[in-house]
């Protein structure tokens, strides 16, 4: 029998998967995996269950009345995940926290495999899963534990999901707690994750797309670019990706790997710095097309630090065309404690 895979994402920031049969209503696969999703009937009555799908294809049935879901709501996406059946993988976003479903964030546990050092720039860190590969969406992160502590940090990962060696890029920061457990090089050491998490993940594809990275905000590029790769997308992508020095500019033979790979995929790279030798300098916003935007019909996804998200929204919010959708993701950097 075929099965599905449902992520529910929740408004926590929680994701957690489950495996839904080719007949399985995904209320019911959600308590199979002793998830208790909001319900008071079962019977598509009260409504209780409503819940947003953000993608996959799925039958809603008939078998419910239209005050627990309206026709226009059902055009929106809205679901009874009591009468929800899947055809597809599905991701589904439920409207209340993690903790009311009697869930929580998984714990993985892992084995450094491989530590690479961009210079002063950032690293390379790729951990390869203990049992299986860790489910998650393209651009979601997952907090890992230093070894040697209780501490955590967060990291998006760099690699496509359902990959057992899974790979982050991580800002080297001097005197971090992160970045100077990674100088020791620790190969062969254990480390535990919790995850995945985060609303900044990528959607179904449905037009061109705008990816905007701010230094190790590539990471999360990265993992969705490969996703699109397996998805066989057709869809232009463009990537801008600005740092503040030269040797920030990291991972560019990975980048142009997906010259090649995927078509219809071209970037752009930029340094802050007026000193300078890269042929471009400036921000991000200086370095954008106005083709990129494609009159407003594009989905634009951001990551970077704070400051370059608060200049790029504005940037924005600043145009003449809208993008019809727009995920962006702040991170901030973690120093030792």
């Amino acid at each position: 029998m075929n099965s599905y895979r449902i992520a529910l994402n929740f408004e926590d920031g929680v994701t957690r998967f489950v495996d839904c049969g080719e007949h399985e209503k995904v209320l019911d696969a959600a308590y199979r995996h002793q998830i208790n999703l909001p319900m008071d009937c079962s019977d598509g009555v009260c409504g209780t269950c409503k819940c947003q799908a953000e993608s996959g294809e799925y039958e809603q049935g008939d078998d419910y009345i239209e005050d627990a879901l309206t026709q226009e709501e059902a055009d929106k996406g809205l679901v009874l995940t009591c009468q929800m059946i899947p055809k597809s993988d599905c991701v589904i976003t439920v409207p209340i926290s993690s903790g009311v479903c009697k869930t929580a964030v998984a714990k993985w546990q892992g084995q450094v495999s491989e530590c690479r050092q961009y210079e002063d720039a950032a690293y390379e860190l790729k951990i390869d899963a203990a049992d299986k590969a860790l489910p998650f969406l393209p651009g979601q992160y997952v907090n890992i534990t230093v070894p040697g502590g209780q501490a955590h940090r967060s990291y998006s990962f760099s690699s496509a999901p359902g990959e057992s060696r899974l790979s982050f890029l991580i800002k080297q920061v001097p005197g971090g707690l992160m970045s100077s457990w990674l100088a020791a090089q620790p190969l062969g050491q254990q480390v535990e994750m919790t995850g995945p998490l985060g609303s900044f993940y990528l959607r179904q594809v449905t037009r061109p797309l705008l990816f905007l990275a701010g230094g190790t905000g590539l990471a999360p590029f990265l993992s969705m670019l490969e996703a699109l790769v397996r998805q066989g997308c057709t869809q232009p992508v463009h990537l801008v990706y600005g740092v503040t020095r030269d040797q920030d500019l990291v991972m560019l033979a990975e980048l142009e790997s997906y010259t090649q790979r995927l078509p219809g995929f071209s970037y752009t790279t930029c340094v802050v710095d007026p000193k300078s030798r890269h042929e471009r300098k400036g921000y991000v916003t200086q370095h954008l097309d106005l083709a990129h935007w494609h009159e407003g019909q594009v989905d634009v996804y951001l990551c970077g630090p704070p400051p370059m998200v608060d200049a790029v929204s504005q940037f924005i919010d600043a145009q003449a065309h809208a993008p019809a959708n727009f995920y962006y993701e702040k991170f901030i950097t973690s120093q030792a404690m």
